[in-house]
């Protein structure tokens, strides 16, 4: 297909199409002459990723990059790098945070990297939590991490359970990025729900 049909199929306009190209988000077509080339299939698939990791999972451009260029070395390296991406530590852990960690993933039984963005940004979690509200994750909200447990065998289940490889790498990193945020839509839901039998005579603020 030519770029305008590349265009329509993907949904994204030809300007944004070539953005990707130059930032190395797409790979190059096949050549057919010095100003044409033709696209396949697989580039929609991969515009249509980008465009999701992008302006739905909210990385940046350089962040996506990362992500699609670790598709390429499998599912594992791929689902470190899209959670990298997607947390961004602040460097505010102190000595009690680190020890929270240690105990919340002990209690657990979880065998985790200490040094991934991941780990960082909890630790980080937890001092911030601890000075803007007093609130101890680890003991107030313990069921979290249970509750993380569980959505997290769900997910790598669920990624396993892919037919092929290249659906395992591309659920793995969607999964990832769009399934925290529709994890996160779905908790703001629930407290409106539970909010409204706890406080049945409140109201929203006028929408503006």
């Amino acid at each position: 297909m030519r770029m305008a049909e590349l265009s329509r199929e993907s949904g994204l306009p030809v300007a944004t199409i070539k953005f990707y190209l130059r930032e190395g988000l797409l790979p190059p077509g096949e050549r057919t002459s010095p100003n044409q080339a033709r696209y396949s299939d697989e580039h929609v698939r991969r515009l249509r990723l980008t465009r999701a990791l992008i302006d739905v999972g909210g990385l940046s451009v350089a962040s996506a990059r990362a992500v699609l260029d670790a598709m390429e070395e499998g599912p594992i390296a791929a689902l470190a790098t899209a959670q990298d991406a997607m947390v961004e530590p602040i460097g505010a852990e102190d000595q009690w945070s680190r020890e929270r960690y240690e105990e919340l993933v002990q209690n657990m039984g979880w065998e985790v990297y200490a040094d991934s963005a991941a780990a960082q940004h909890l630790r980080d979690l937890l001092v911030t939590a601890r000075n803007a509200a007093g609130i101890d994750f680890v003991a107030d909200w313990s069921a979290y991490a249970e509750h993380a447990d569980a959505v997290a065998r769900h997910d790598l289940a669920w990624i396993a359970g892919l037919p092929d490889l290249e659906g395992t790498i591309s659920g793995a990193v969607v999964g990832t990025v769009l399934g925290a945020a529709y994890f996160n839509a779905l908790r703001m839901l629930a407290h409106q729900h539970y909010s409204k039998q706890r406080w049945p005579n409140a109201s929203l603020p006028p929408a503006e």
